[in-house]
């Protein structure tokens, strides 16, 4: 079961772990062993996470989304099958956490009074500025 929050779990069994060979650190340990884990995921037919959840996950990560709606985890990290497999987790987890609450929506609103004379105070300001660094006109 992995726990999102106190109102979001996922069960294990919708998880589907494969192992595959790291290419991270072991030395020709590397060339024996299937210590890259591979969590797949299928967000689209997810019956655990809320509705409106699955939609800003769908959006926002689209881009890693296979084409039956499944989305990979890989971790090699360490040389460890285990850890890769509970860093393939926790990164789903961070995934999910991004998209738990929806965004506020800005609302636009007006500058304040103070706000737009200090920016017309200061263009005048360095208008002059600029002005007193012209020549004069009668000089040729």
């Amino acid at each position: 079961m992995l726990a999102i929050s106190n109102t979001v779990e996922i069960p294990d069994e919708e998880f589907e772990i494969t192992f595959a060979r790291s290419g991270g650190p072991g030395g020709q340990n590397v060339n024996k062993v299937n210590s890259k884990a591979v969590l797949r995921w299928n967000v689209a037919a997810s019956q655990s996470i809320p509705f409106g959840v699955r939609n800003r996950f769908l959006a926002k990560f689209a881009n890693r989304l296979t084409s039956d709606g499944s989305i990979l985890v890989t971790s090699q990290k360490t040389r460890d099958q285990g850890q890769n497999v509970e860093d393939c987790r926790e990164k789903l987890r961070e995934m999910i956490l991004q998209v738990l609450t929806p965004a506020t929506i800005r609302r636009e609103t007006r500058p304040t009074l103070a706000s737009v004379k200090r920016r017309t105070e200061s263009k005048r300001l360095n208008s002059a500025k600029k002005q007193n660094r012209r020549s004069p006109k009668g000089d040729f």
